[in-house]
């Protein structure tokens, strides 16, 4: 396969040889090295997790952190008690959650569910964010070094940017989905295999195995993963030079696709009719896609978590988020790919041209999809109507973020780096002037775009109520138990809660509201978290806000009816109750509860209210 030009097809391996010794000594020595320093990137952006996991929490974005814990600690109890890994009742009660309309990392919440029982959520959420760090550089590592260049240090420097890269290391602010990139590389592995002759049927299999795992971790990953691969194959196959070698291959490749779509389909089939048309699933997503898109300018602008970002050069009001600076590759690595690629097509054969020009096509494609329904220039959206207006409303479309596509054009610009870097490396024709402007070039792209460590910020520790289990005597088996303010994604503190009981195992409580997606937004799309009910909105605004409102007996009368839809049995406050920007004003719900429901219990840390269902919690005179 001219992916691997000048060599023959991929799928011709090299004859057998007793290999030197020291060469496969050497090999092992530079996997060890690059998988060292991977881990320890990996450990340097997540230290500020590492510091204190059960005190501290990713200050950007605490709301999907406090999400993956609890599916993590869903983990635990999925395994413990045979539950349903794709829905669950144990929140947002009575409804419950669609959990493969969600990202529920299904795979890694079982494969961690020891480490989760043993040391709690935050060790494993943390532990599982620094090896997506690591173990993605690794892993586009060693596909580079097996399909595209043969010096090691060209993988090595285009496999820790791929893994380290501006926007992946946005979506470490608490995205365990979007950080597991070491899924393209795997995937892209057995797609280029399935062209081997005589292997359709194992190589197809794999790769469908390998399909309905990486769905139970980033759908969204591998759908843009699928995508690039089709856009890649289909454009390197229309290439007059590689015509003939595609149509001699396409039906090796066809059966082996067979073979995967009908072992996928079948690991598949359960979760994708709860993803579409199970309960409490919806369409389309809770998040605007015209406000998550890429800014054109961002692709020349660093990140605020990066070594440029640290000395003033970000731009990262361009992003829609800190957790979406999904392209910001900086304008010196920008014109290093765009000169690269000119200069990999002067030098190429005919056969590694299609590849180039694949590759090219594939970036071009993906950065105009990133720029969403409209082009949006230094903040401003313009009237100018692009692609991905034309596809909102399809399917797997009108459920992704434009933004998130520019990470396949980061990848494209790693394995861009990989070739140029081969090719000068390889070529004893290339001057030396030649090599030290590159040199130079690499340095002046790469250097500012090094990461910074996440920052975090403390969060409110677990009460004793629920560390030790005081809460049982106030909720039956099956019984409903809310924090207050009741679990939204800007107020977490009772989603982290219930997760840390699910990770300890035993008798477990359900709880209204939480940070997930669900139906119940706008022309019956989906939305975050369930919708308000007055009982909640009223609490919230007290956390929020500090908001005391005056509680009329119409107030109380309405929370009756709010917590007997629930079926809350008791509610509780704790000492401090944290948000996004730290505490929240606990003072405020504590006065606004006491008024709505009555005098409170002190039990473990906590005021503790019990609710009776059909009974008003308080009716005053006036």
């Amino acid at each position: 396969m001219s992916v691997t030009a000048p060599a023959p097809a991929a799928s011709a391996e090299p004859p057998p040889s007793p290999a030197p010794v020291r060469p496969i000594r050497a090999a092992w020595r530079w996997h060890l090295l690059v998988a060292a320093v991977a881990l320890g990137l990996g450990l340097w952006v997540t230290q500020g997790l590492w510091v204190d996991p059960y005190h501290r929490v990713i200050s950007q974005n605490v709301g999907d952190q406090a999400f993956f814990e609890w599916v993590l600690g869903y983990g635990v109890y999925l395994l413990g008690h045979g539950a349903d890994p794709f829905f669950t009742n144990l929140m947002n009660a009575p409804l419950g959650v669609n959990l493969a309309a969600n990202t529920s990392i299904t795979v890694y919440s079982v494969l961690f569910a020891p480490l989760t029982k043993l040391a709690g959520p935050q060790i494993s959420f943390v532990t599982i964010l620094t090896l997506n760090l690591a173990g993605s550089a690794f892993a586009w590592y060693l596909f580079l070094l097996r399909w595209l260049v043969k010096r090691r240090v060209a993988a090595a420097v285009a496999g820790l940017f791929c893994g380290f890269a501006p926007g992946f290391i946005s979506h470490a602010n608490g995205h365990l989905n979007f950080t597991s990139s070491w899924i393209a590389p795997v995937v892209l592995w057995w797609v280029l295999k399935l062209r081997e002759p005589g292997r359709w049927l194992r190589n197809g299999a794999i790769l469908g195995v390998l399909l309905a795992m990486s769905f139970s971790i980033a759908a969204e990953g591998l759908f843009f993963t699928a995508l690039a691969s089709a856009v890649f194959v289909v454009a390197w196959a229309l290439s007059p030079a590689t015509r003939a070698e595609a149509r001699a291959a396409a039906p090796t490749v066809l059966a082996a696709i067979g073979v995967a779509a009908v072992v996928a389909g079948v690991l598949l089939a359960y979760p994708l009719y709860m993803h579409f048309a199970g309960p409490q699933t919806f369409s389309g997503t809770g998040f605007s896609q015209r406000h998550y898109v890429e800014d054109l300018a961002s692709y020349i602008s660093f990140s605020g978590r990066s070594l440029a970002g640290w000395a003033g050069l970000s731009s990262s009001y361009l992003a829609s988020n800190p957790t979406e600076e999904t392209s910001f590759l900086g304008l010196p690595l920008t014109i290093l790919v765009i000169a690269s690629l000119v200069f990999l097509w002067r030098r190429a054969a005919p056969g590694r041209r299609a590849t180039i020009r694949a590759l090219t096509v594939v970036g071009a494609v993906f950065l105009v999809l990133s720029l969403g329904p409209r082009l949006n220039v230094l903040k401003f959206e313009t009237s100018v109507v692009l692609p991905y207006q034309w596809l909102t409303k399809l399917p797997l479309f009108d459920s992704a973020l434009p933004a998130r596509f520019s990470l396949v054009v980061t990848c494209v610009a790693g394995v861009v780096l990989a070739l140029a870097a081969d090719r000068l490396l390889t070529d004893p024709n290339t001057s030396t002037s030649t090599h030290t402007a590159f040199a130079a070039a690499f340095a002046a792209a790469l250097v500012p775009i090094i990461p910074l460590p996440l920052l975090t910020t403390v969060r409110s520790p677990e009460p004793a109520f629920i560390a030790d289990g005081l809460w049982k005597k106030y909720v039956p088996e099956g019984g409903v138990l809310s924090a207050l303010p009741i679990a939204v994604n800007t107020a977490d503190d009772g989603q982290r809660w219930q997760a840390y009981t699910l990770a300890r195992g035993g008798r477990q409580f359900r709880m209204p509201g939480g940070y997930f997606l669900g139906p119940g937004g706008r022309n019956g799309t989906g939305r975050v978290g369930a919708p308000w009910r007055q009982t909640d909105w009223l609490i919230f605004r007290a956390a929020a806000y500090g908001y005391i409102p005056q509680i009329s007996n119409a107030d109380r009368e309405q929370a009756r009816q709010d917590f007997a839809f629930w079926g809350v049995n008791a509610v509780f406050l704790p000492d401090e109750i944290t948000g996004p920007n730290g505490p929240l004003f606990r003072a405020a719900v504590e006065v606004t509860a006491t008024d709505l429901l009555g005098p409170s219990e002190l039990v473990g840390g906590v005021r503790v209210w019990r609710i009776r269902p059909g009974v008003d919690p308080v009716t005053r005179a006036g």
